[in-house]
């Protein structure tokens, strides 16, 4: 490249970034001009040509058309470009050993039903028991009582219950840890399952040789007071998506050992499971503090 040609494209850059200088909000101008700089570094190391922009107008504006209020292409985009998981990343600093977080998926629903210590979440989904049990703690060591822990997943159709379209509540729950900051309850053995992929993001990850495939997952959410909100998942061992998860959300101390338990092993409950087979698994978590607690500030 010319050193005449290099001087112009540097040039704009900084005429872009500058009309920016006037910005009132500190935080809004710090983002503008560190995408101005970003983007155009882009543009000028791919060479990108003037089809190529095109391509990439096309592609957002279909992006746009496929959103709705039951769908958000555009965060689906985020996701598979892993941005969805490294904004996860950045405002979940890493504490001691905080249990880590991840993606939050598109599927949570506000409103799921209570259930008590040891029941099921399960109700019309379709798939294998699974008992999940464990204890939640603060970053000091010390049981947290009465945490709430939201818990939704897919069924063994690889479907949440609002993917159905009709009003069934099924495999989501709430529940509360004991005094002793145990919980225990019923779920269905995870399984894979493909993210949307009959619009612009699916043919995104089609041309790019990449598989829609979402690595078997349980979600969690646990709130607790002077805690950090956790959005987390745990994953199945020996899933072989573990590797290749389209969202980037894997982990690897959210892999479980979900062990199988024949139809004749009974169950720690007494639970009559009507001769099936069932899973169980084990998931200590670990709360980081709330950075605008006092206790968060006392405990450094």
């Amino acid at each position: 490249m010319s050193t005449e040609q290099e001087s112009r494209e540097a040039q704009l850059v900084d005429r872009v970034v500058a009309s920016f200088d006037d910005t009132p909000d500190p935080r809004l101008r710090h983002l503008m001009q560190a995408l101005t700089r970003h983007l155009h570094a882009f543009v000028r190391e791919v060479r990108l040509t003037e089809q190529e922009w095109q391509q990439a107008i096309q592609f957002l504006t279909a992006t746009g058309h496929m959103t709705d209020d039951r769908r958000q292409e555009f965060i689906l985009l985020s996701d598979v470009l892993g941005a969805s998981m490294q904004t996860v990343t950045v405002n979940n600093q890493a504490y001691g050993d905080a249990t880590e977080a991840t993606v939050f998926g598109p599927f949570f629903v506000e409103g799921s039903p209570h259930i008590p210590h040891g029941g099921d979440i399960a109700g019309s989904a379709s798939g294998q028991p699974c008992l999940v049990e464990g204890t939640v703690r603060d970053a000091a060591g010390k049981p947290v009582p009465n945490a709430r822990i939201e818990v939704w997943e897919a069924d063994d159709e690889g479907f949440y219950d609002v993917q159905y379209g009709d009003d069934r509540v099924a495999a989501r729950g709430h529940l509360h840890t004991d005094t002793d900051g145990t919980y225990r309850f019923w779920a269905i053995q995870p399984t894979p399952y493909p993210i949307p992929h009959d619009g612009p993001v699916g043919r995104l990850l089609s041309a790019t040789g990449r598989s829609p495939m979402r690595a078997s997952h349980l979600h969690f959410l646990v709130e607790a007071p002077e805690c950090r909100t956790l959005v987390t998942h745990i994953f199945v061992r020996g899933d072989a998506l573990l590797t290749s998860d389209s969202v980037f959300g894997v982990r690897d101390s959210l892999v479980k050992d979900f062990e199988p338990q024949p139809a004749t092993t009974p169950t720690p409950d007494g639970r009559d499971l009507n001769g099936q087979p069932w899973s169980r698994v084990r998931f200590d978590i670990v709360l980081a503090p709330d950075p605008g607690s006092r206790s968060s500030t006392l405990g450094g």
